[in-house]
């Protein structure tokens, strides 16, 4: 997995690409302090470059939401395809964070 950040209006919109898997647990925390740290209160983690999430990588999100709402952010997905939209739904994590198309 890899990812950018860039800032629109009110909002960071952190772009992942590739895979998101155990493998990125050391990325995607680095990536959660740099969310933590930015003073924009809406952090929103586009999806639309990412191929591929497993049940590890779903673990990751929900871990980065409850860091956001400890530092009192808004955190939603946006742009989830194919196997990532699929596995988001199965695993109904609407229910817990917002999803944007």
């Amino acid at each position: 997995m890899d990812y950018g950040i860039e800032v629109r209006d009110q909002e960071a919109v952190i772009r992942l690409r590739g895979r998101l898997t155990f493998n990125d647990h050391a990325k995607l925390r680095a990536l959660i302090g740099e969310m933590g740290q930015n003073k924009l209160k809406r952090q929103v983690l586009d999806l639309s470059s990412l191929e591929f999430v497993d049940s590890a990588g779903i673990g990751m999100l929900l871990i980065a939401r409850e860091e956001m709402d400890r530092a009192a952010k808004q955190f939603i997905l946006r742009g989830a395809a194919g196997q990532v939209k699929r596995v988001l739904t199965v695993a109904q994590i609407a229910k817990i964070v917002p999803i944007e198309d």
